[in-house]
């Protein structure tokens, strides 16, 4: 488990830019082998009871979201304080599809920039009422403050969103970006 104070260095980087709608970026924190989506994925694939809610959701974001939807508030309407929580909650249709995921057992948290850049973050099982009483909590307070930094960076510059292609630009106009 990672603790708040490795959130001091990590670095923003792409996971999915294949998609026709959307870019996906993930974190990795600067001692990091994997990044933290890859971790999620990972993590709750090799867990036989999880495999299927795993795929699920890995096809809600990479086919839903990146390829056909892009980051519509409707597919983002799980609030989660500075970060959103996926899959969609309750049902959503969007362009004759409808999406509905009840009492989904994960939740993996994200950041929408603009409708075509998101950020992912790590998750969890969710097996509380509540991200504060949930088993996934630590996650949810890393993404929360991944989040924060990664908006007062884009507030102060430091990163510039570069909607027309998809990107995030460091302020050298570099694609690497530490923070």
């Amino acid at each position: 488990m990672q603790t708040n104070n490795k959130v001091n260095i990590f670095a923003l980087e792409v996971w999915d830019d294949e998609g026709a709608k959307c870019t996906f970026y993930t974190v990795r924190y600067d001692d990091a082998q994997t990044n933290e989506t890859d971790v999620f994925f990972e993590k709750y694939d090799a867990i036989e009871e999880f495999k299927e809610a795993n795929q699920m959701l890995l096809s809600f974001v990479l086919v839903a979201i990146g390829e056909h939807h892009g980051a519509r508030d409707e597919l983002f309407n799980r609030d989660e304080n500075e970060v959103k929580g996926l899959p969609v909650q309750g049902k959503r249709t969007v362009e004759k599809i409808t999406y509905h995921f009840p009492e989904f057992p994960l939740r993996l948290y994200a950041l929408k920039i603009t409708n075509n850049i998101v950020i992912l973050f790590n998750g969890g099982i969710k097996d509380g009422p509540t991200n504060q009483t949930s088993s996934l909590h630590l996650e949810w307070r890393a993404a929360c403050e991944f989040a924060k930094r990664i908006e007062q960076a884009i507030r102060e510059g430091v990163i510039s969103v570069d909607e027309t292609n998809r990107k995030l630009i460091n302020y050298d106009g570099s694609d690497v970006i530490i923070l």
